[in-house]
């Protein structure tokens, strides 16, 4: 027996839900599936990928998660056209380099952090 299928969701701690929530939903355009806050210290927002494989929750109620620990990967049909997109958004993003997953793999990408300088990179699919 397969004990689990596949990742359904997963929590990021963050310190500006405002600013956190801008960066993934406006900027990199996942979509806001819910937002409930009891306070500040106390607040969720759920953000689905457009195809809604999984859940990113942002939350201000870290328990033991620390801010800025986390590295992502996102995929994207056209590299050069998302680095273009992101920067023109006023994001700070690295040079698109290659390699992604070793050397030879070929996969072009670039590197982001959000405002809670998480690691992101944006690869080509």
């Amino acid at each position: 027996m397969q004990v689990v299928d596949k990742i359904t969701m997963f929590q990021i701690a963050v310190k500006d839900m405002p600013k956190a929530k801008e960066f993934y939903a406006d900027k990199l355009g996942l979509k806001v599936a819910k937002d409930y806050r009891m306070d500040d210290d106390n607040w969720w927002v759920s953000l689905n990928a457009p195809e809604g494989d999984f859940t990113m929750t942002l939350t201000t109620h870290h328990g033991n998660m620390k801010t800025g620990s986390i590295v992502l990967y996102f995929k994207t049909a056209d590299i050069e056209a998302a680095h273009k997109e992101l920067a023109g958004k006023g994001v700070k993003v690295g040079d698109v380099m290659d390699d992604l997953y070793g050397p030879g793999s070929g996969v072009k990408f670039f590197q982001v952090a959000d405002p809670d300088e998480n690691m992101i990179h944006v690869a080509a699919a």
